[in-house]
């Protein structure tokens, strides 16, 4: 669990720090979204709860259409504006 805290919390200091990068905000959003699922998996593992490691695991693929989309926005972003900061 502290584990988990310390990746929510490098996530969300990341992200406060770096809202003007675009890769880097989207990288601390995912990793913010990670500390959850795995929150939720140590919880559902502890509690020997089924549900709860099938709700971690739609997180998971969730986290992924997540990325792949904002990625293609980034590129996108890019390709109109020549940069991916914003400001």
């Amino acid at each position: 669990m502290f584990f988990s805290l310390a990746l929510y919390s490098v996530g969300f200091i990341g992200f406060i720090l770096n809202r003007k990068h675009v890769l880097l905000a989207l990288l601390s959003i995912e990793l913010m979204l990670l500390a959850v699922t795995l929150l939720i998996l140590i919880k559902s593992h502890w509690s020997l709860d089924v549900t709860g490691t099938v709700i971690g695991i739609y997180a998971i693929v969730i986290a992924g259409a997540e990325s792949a989309i904002g990625l293609a926005l980034v590129v996108n972003y890019h390709k109109n504006h020549g940069q991916i900061y914003l400001g």
